[in-house]
């Protein structure tokens, strides 16, 4: 039997700490080794406690959960799971830059009021502990450094030579930065809608659309169903909920049920922007566990659609891009610094950098 997770607790709740203790000592797969209150308790112990995961809250005494989660990453790597509350608008708002600041993930506090609701959350921080503490984590630094001078990878399918019409863009852990990056990167005059399917809990969706407004260029909102997707606007899948591109560019939100065991799913967006758009579709798969996406891509490039994937040296987990490579689904492999200047080059001839097309 393989030793169990070593979790370390930052919270400054006496309440909700023990709660996090008890909700651990459930699962045998993982342990607590050390439950502290502050950030400055957090950084003085991780050399001596050594955990493979910490479960982070942002509203801290003193040095707060983001600055915390800052330090840790650029002194003492280690996965990072953000444990906040879903209604506090400035708490997402911080749970979000926390993502950026290289936090792996955003899960619920433990405070359902119902005994399942309770029991979902609880099984939900489970579960996020013991797949993050897999991930590994390096210092954070500029993305794409490494890169420079270097040509991208790409598929050798060839594509059709047709302006695309519409973005959709998709991602999993480690996809807000991501986003933010791609999306931030591109003009507020940008041609095309943009439809993104990021995996998070229903109850942080909203918010993440409202963060992500706040740091890139066009307007986002979450997609609502009948609308039409105009361009210069970006659409968040909704939580707990498929979205698609209908025809005429009415979008779609659906109940219906996981595919890859995720709703939003990425391959639900990308196969109907596949059926709607063909090949003046662009899509887009970042970062993300698991092969979600990687079916969808592969149906857009067969309409003849363009397609791109982050490559392994920036994707932070190298999990949903690497089922897109394998099934050779993506057009372009880039680096996540590359994306947006090749997407541009795409959709605003004249506007990319000097990478040549894929």
């Amino acid at each position: 039997m393989s030793e169990p997770v070593r979790v370390m607790l930052v919270e400054d709740s006496l309440v909700v700490r023990e709660l996090l203790r008890h909700i651990l000592s459930r699962d045998p797969r993982l342990a607590c080794v050390a439950a502290v209150a502050s950030g400055e308790e957090a950084l003085s112990a991780i050399d001596s406690v050594r955990p493979d995961v910490i479960s982070m809250d942002i509203r801290l005494p003193g040095i707060d959960g983001l600055e915390t989660t800052r330090r840790i990453m650029s002194e003492h790597p280690t996965p990072i799971v953000v444990i906040a509350d879903s209604v506090e608008d400035s708490s997402l708002r911080i749970s979000m830059n926390a993502l950026r600041a290289g936090a792996l993930s955003v899960v619920e506090k433990p405070v359902a009021t119902t005994h399942a609701g309770y029991d979902a959350v609880a099984g939900e921080i489970c579960t996020q502990l013991r797949i993050m503490a897999q991930v590994p984590v390096i210092r954070r630094r500029p993305i794409g450094t490494e890169w420079l001078g270097r040509t991208a990878a790409a598929a050798s399918a060839p594509a059709a030579n047709l302006p695309p019409t519409v973005l959709a863009i998709a991602a999993s852990t480690g996809g807000p930065p991501a986003l933010a990056r791609v999306i931030g990167a591109l003009p507020e005059t940008f041609p095309l809608p943009v439809l993104v399917v990021q995996h998070m809990g229903a109850a942080f969706m909203d918010g993440f659309a409202a963060w992500l407004g706040g740091v890139v260029p066009m307007p986002v909102t979450v997609a609502r169903d009948g609308e039409r997707a105009e361009p210069g606007r970006v659409y968040v899948a909704p939580g707990d909920r498929h979205l698609e591109l209908g025809p005429g560019r009415i979008l779609r939100i659906l109940d219906s049920l996981p595919v890859s065991g995720q709703r939003p799913a990425a391959t639900v967006l990308f196969r109907s922007v596949a059926r709607q758009a063909g090949a003046t579709g662009l899509g887009v798969l970042l970062t993300g566990m698991g092969e979600d996406g990687a079916l969808g891509l592969l149906d857009m490039h067969a309409a003849g659609a363009q397609t791109v994937a982050e490559h392994e040296s920036t994707a932070v987990v190298y999990g949903m891009p690497a089922a897109a490579v394998r099934l050779k689904a993506a057009r372009a492999v880039l680096p996540l610094d590359r994306v947006s200047a090749h997407v541009l080059k795409l959709a605003m001839p004249g506007a990319g950098s000097q990478d040549r097309p894929a």
